[in-house]
């Protein structure tokens, strides 16, 4: 069904942090593959490759309930893997921004919106915010990086608990498997993703986003690799910090 709103992902400038808003209210800010290519059009634009930090966020019924499974019929093999080398790659997308990402997380947080959010480098949860991966009951499971990200952030066991259960589960919760940095009270959420990301927005872009990639490389690579990865990371931003001083 085609969407009925042009406008489903908006910008706002803060200084140096850009958010990055889901403006689809009506569908508690359901991810339709519309939604999904402005999504990855904002990734990609001017704006948020100037920011120094970029906060996602929704709106306070929801971040993301999830998928538009209305569209989920129409979608064979051969439109799949047109997916996810299209829209569907809006995941990736966003962990693969070199600047501080936070995620503002109020209301649902559901499917492929929790796995927007675990995309992010750090995630903000208003109290009332409910978490879930609900994809296994109707037939298909998490591709757009939950599955992959959950096994590092929380463990086999603890994924195999939340995507095969498919249990809703509250900011507390939420906080205690340490997917969420911060709970705050309800209507406080996007005042405090602001706020952390402005924090973060002061620190050096180029240490910032070598420390990214050497944090991926640890979560994928063996001990030697990851250590490596450090050294020359290390190497590189001491020897741009003395030119830096020379100038």
């Amino acid at each position: 069904m085609a969407e009925t709103r042009d406008q489903l992902v908006r910008l706002h400038d803060h200084g140096d942090v850009v958010v990055v808003q889901l403006d689809r209210p009506a569908k508690l800010n359901a991810l339709s593959t519309a939604v999904e290519q402005q999504l990855l059009d904002a990734v990609a634009s001017a704006r948020v490759a100037s920011a120094r930090a970029v906060v996602f966020a929704g709106s306070e019924r929801a971040f993301s309930a999830g998928a538009d499974t209305s569209e989920l019929p129409q979608m064979t093999p051969d439109r799949i893997a047109a997916y996810y080398r299209g829209s569907g790659s809006v995941y990736e997308a966003v962990a693969r921004l070199p600047q501080p990402t936070v995620a503002a997380i109020a209301g649902y947080c559901l499917g492929g919106g929790f796995e927007l959010a675990l995309a992010c480098d750090l995630r903000i949860a208003a109290e009332g915010a409910t978490f879930g991966l609900p994809e296994v009951a109707l037939g298909i499971l998490p591709s757009s990086g939950g599955i992959t990200r959950l096994v590092r952030a929380v463990g086999a066991a603890t994924t195999r608990d939340l995507v095969l259960c498919g249990d809703r589960f509250d900011a507390a919760e939420a906080h205690r498997l340490g997917l969420v940095r911060d709970v705050v009270a309800p209507g406080e959420v996007d005042a405090r993703a602001l706020d952390l990301a402005k924090q973060l927005s002061a620190l050096p872009p180029l240490a910032v986003a070598w420390t990214k990639a050497a944090i991926d490389a640890a979560a994928e690579s063996s001990t030697a690799t990851s250590l490596l990865v450090e050294q020359l990371a290390y190497a590189a931003l001491n020897q741009a910090a003395h030119k830096k001083d020379e100038a």
